[in-house]
């Protein structure tokens, strides 16, 4: 179905989100740090990026920033995925760009209602 960005430094984390949308025929490819994350947003255009707040390099807050704010990439939604999940943390990841912000750990359903709403509104 689409193009998946995982952006998460925890190889647990990555299996589990990755096991979830291949599931449901997504493509996945993975980040495990912030720069890499723009990187790869860049290079690859994913559909869609699950975005780790706690990384090396950059962090999820920083790294959402950078994406949404670059011409090139702004189009791409992101949702964060993150166990930092108090209303400030949400807040504030909404406004560095995010479209979503979910909790860790996070329920197969909760995560592909919201990659299926996100990925409806950019069709």
């Amino acid at each position: 179905m689409a193009l998946i960005l995982i952006a998460d430094d925890s190889p647990t984390e990555i299996y589990i989100l990755k096991k979830m949308l291949e599931k449901y025929d997504h493509q996945v490819i993975v980040a495990e740090n912030g720069e890499q994350a723009i990187e790869m947003s860049q290079s690859k255009h994913p559909a869609l990026i699950l975005m780790d707040v706690v990384m090396p390099k950059l962090n999820g807050f920083q790294a959402t920033r950078r994406i949404s704010k670059d011409p090139d990439t702004a189009s791409i939604p992101i949702i964060i995925v993150s166990s930092k999940d108090q209303e400030t943390d949400k807040l504030w990841g909404l406004r560095q760009g995010a479209k979503g912000y979910l909790g860790k750990p996070v329920s197969e359903d909760m995560l592909i209602s919201e990659i299926n709403s996100l990925l409806g509104e950019k069709r």
